[in-house]
């Protein structure tokens, strides 16, 4: 097989590095790949969002199967341009994107097929509608903007104040830039989040290993939301009973409401769920393989990733085929200083070939690329430390100790990914 890799981060560089370990694989393209992708795979300069150019470069390169990281192009239809040819694609099409796309469009879908979630106040057009709004909302209240923001469109807001600031930031100032014109707001759920993903073929579904991310970017969950700072997944985060009923409740009347409204889904959805005294609610989709979620998840595989991906683009998905190896994992995201707001570029790195000398460990490429001889720092989010090990306990520790072992300027990351986790096992919770 020869199989593109739509992306570039550390999702991208996941996928690349389960896809290599098939030996159906003999050839592996990433559009456009980073500085570590590089090593696995051959990268190829062409925007992945760019309908047009993806359609050139497979109509140039002739892959067998492709696999679409990231959201954007799958929001902009990629998935309808190559089945129009024929041509054999892991994603959803432009409508289902929509589920991610726009989140008034899964708002309302998930209240349409009466699916638990958080109850809405209102969607709204303008600045001053929100503003109003404001006066009989229960604080503190969620403030989610309708498009796409790099995971930086969602708010809790403690009172007016800081309410009237992240509106006024997204709606007047444009800081998100499109995504941010139209909002909604919605009541606050308490709980513990979940990421659940599964990977359907439009008929048949299997649920990936549930994952915990992080998304604040320091300690303790402080500080603004970002794209997340770090994942784990174990073999305790679900109970069977917790398992079926997600099932029940969340995940079938999902595939059965899209097929409803005459929407075939195809590829993997992701589904964010809070786990609240009254039940597991969705806080929202994506329609693709979180990030970092998808490096803890891929660390763990123990199936022929690309045997089953080409079985979904032909339709023919066997649940039975997808097996997990048993125990822990960990992803620690190492980030450019300043981020989630600015941060500079082309810093060095250092200490990678060290860092992954350590048993279970594998260096995840994010925001990197190749300046001359070095690799250098080209984003926000630059590495996923990601290991895999029979604990919990086990992962976290060679993830940090091979993070200790990077070095670029003004890089930061969290210390207590999967602290919570461990702190309740300790406990006998």
């Amino acid at each position: 097989m020869k199989i593109l890799v739509l992306g570039g981060g550390g999702r991208e560089h996941a996928l690349v590095w389960a896809l290599k370990q098939s030996p159906r694989v003999e050839k592996i393209w990433c559009a456009p790949g980073n500085g570590g992708i590089r090593t696995e795979a051959e990268c190829v300069a062409t925007d992945a969002a760019d309908v047009r150019a993806i359609i050139a470069l497979a109509e140039k390169i002739r892959p067998d199967l492709t696999v679409v990281g990231p959201e954007l192009p799958l929001v902009n239809g990629i998935a309808d341009a190559f089945r129009l040819r024929n041509w054999a694609i892991v994603g959803p099409s432009q409508q289902a994107a929509q589920l991610e796309g726009s989140k008034i469009f899964s708002k309302e879908f998930l209240e349409r097929h009466r699916i638990p979630t958080a109850k809405i106040y209102g969607t709204y057009d303008s600045s001053a509608e929100v503003y109003g709004a404001l006066s009989s909302v229960a604080w503190p209240v969620v403030i989610k903007a309708d498009g796409l923001c790099a995971g930086k469109g969602v708010f809790l807001a403690p009172d007016f104040a800081r309410a009237k600031d992240f509106v006024e930031r997204v709606m007047e100032k444009n800081e998100l830039g499109p995504g941010g014109r139209r909002t909604l707001l919605e009541e606050t759920l308490e709980g513990e989040e979940l990421s659940f993903i599964i990977l359907t073929d439009g008929n048949r579904y299997a649920p990936l290993l549930p994952t915990r991310d992080h998304k604040r970017v320091f300690d303790r969950n402080q500080g603004p939301n970002t794209g997340g700072m770090g994942a784990y997944s174990t073999d305790e985060l679900l109970p069977d009973d917790l398992l079926e009923t997600i099932r029940s409740t969340i995940v079938e009347p999902t595939l059965l409401g899209l097929a409803a409204d005459g929407i075939r889904y195809q590829g993997f959805l992701y589904i964010g769920l809070m786990l609240t005294n009254s039940g597991p609610k969705v806080l929202e989709f994506n329609c693709r393989l979180g990030d970092p979620e998808a490096q803890a998840i891929l660390a763990r595989l123990e199936f022929d990733l690309a045997e089953v991906l080409s079985d979904v683009a032909e339709g023919r998905l066997d649940p039975s085929k997808l097996h997990w190896k048993p125990g822990a994992s960990a992803c620690v995201v190492l980030t450019s200083g300043g981020y989630p707001g600015e941060f500079q570029y082309s810093k060095r790195i250092e200490g990678l070939t060290a860092a992954e000398q350590i048993t279970g460990v594998k260096v995840l490429h994010a925001g990197t690329k190749l300046a001359g001889q070095a690799l250098v720092t080209n984003g926000g989010r630059v590495l996923g430390v990601t290991a895999a090990a029979a604990s919990l306990e086990a992962a976290l520790a060679s993830a940090y100790e091979a993070a200790s072992r990077i070095h670029f300027e003004g890089m930061h990351y969290r210390k207590d990914i999967g602290t919570h986790a461990t702190q309740l096992k300790a406990a006998g919770d």
